[in-house]
């Protein structure tokens, strides 16, 4: 092969690499860090723990993502901690995955897996309209069963496929970022301590950012939330520290 062949060949590498430089930045890794310091742990409705810190950890590469979350009690010593992961694919709107939820509540060795466990697995699906998107998530696996007489029998307890709904909507209004959501639970379920279809989550959440310095913003949030099913009504207030 002549030396010209080759200045050719390199020459025309070269600027193919040229060219794709952005699609190749694109499918770079990236990674996301921050924390939750949270007033009161309100999920989907249900009273989870007082004063709590919410730290996450998240990676993501093209439209893949593992993200670990987790809760930790700061007030109260009967607040349970709290482990979430969750692996989310996404693409255009649509996104689906799976989480693991493990609390010590139920159990606090964390790889034990049989009947009595604190994992839960839930299956879920969502898609972005745009300014309102809507969720389905499903336990399929784990600690979630139907209860006979408020007591769970054995092992043998059928699963409950404990179902959550919502609906939600985001704008901007008065210099603030908000988001509204409204949830159901489709049938019973111990988890959501609901015998029958219900609306479990009622929620408006409202976020400023605070311009601390040039480099550096605090967020400041506020979410009233309601639980009908329950009859019981939360004002969560919190901040979120983020690794730019």
């Amino acid at each position: 092969m002549s030396v010209d062949r080759i200045k050719r060949i390199f020459m025309f590498v070269a600027m193919l690499l040229a060219s794709n430089s952005g699609i190749w930045a694109q499918d770079q890794v990236e990674c996301h860090l921050k924390a939750d310091f949270v007033s009161d742990y309100i999920w989907r409705g249900q009273d989870l723990g007082n004063v709590s810190l919410q730290p996450e950890l998240s990676v993501a590469w093209k439209g893949l993502s593992l993200a670990a979350w987790g809760s930790v009690g700061l007030s109260r010593s009967s607040d349970a901690r709290e482990i979430d992961l969750t692996l989310t694919y996404e693409t255009g709107g649509l996104s689906f995955g799976i989480v693991d939820y493990w609390s010590e509540g139920n159990d606090s060795r964390y790889f034990f897996y049989k009947y009595g466990t604190g994992h839960a697995f839930e299956g879920f699906i969502s898609y972005n309209f745009g300014p309102v998107s809507a969720s389905w998530q499903t336990y399929f696996a784990g600690n979630d069963y139907q209860e006979d007489d408020g007591e769970y029998q054995s092992s043998n307890d059928k699963r409950a496929y404990s179902s959550y709904f919502g609906l939600s909507a985001s704008f901007r209004l008065a210099t603030c970022d908000w988001e509204a959501e409204v949830g159901f639970v489709p049938w019973k379920s111990a988890t959501y301590e609901v015998s029958s279809f219900n609306v479990t989550n009622l929620s408006l959440r409202a976020t400023k950012a605070i311009q601390i310095s040039q480099s550096f913003e605090l967020p400041l949030f506020g979410q009233v939330i309601a639980n009908p099913a329950s009859q019981h009504f939360y004002f969560v207030f919190g901040f979120t520290l983020q690794a730019l």
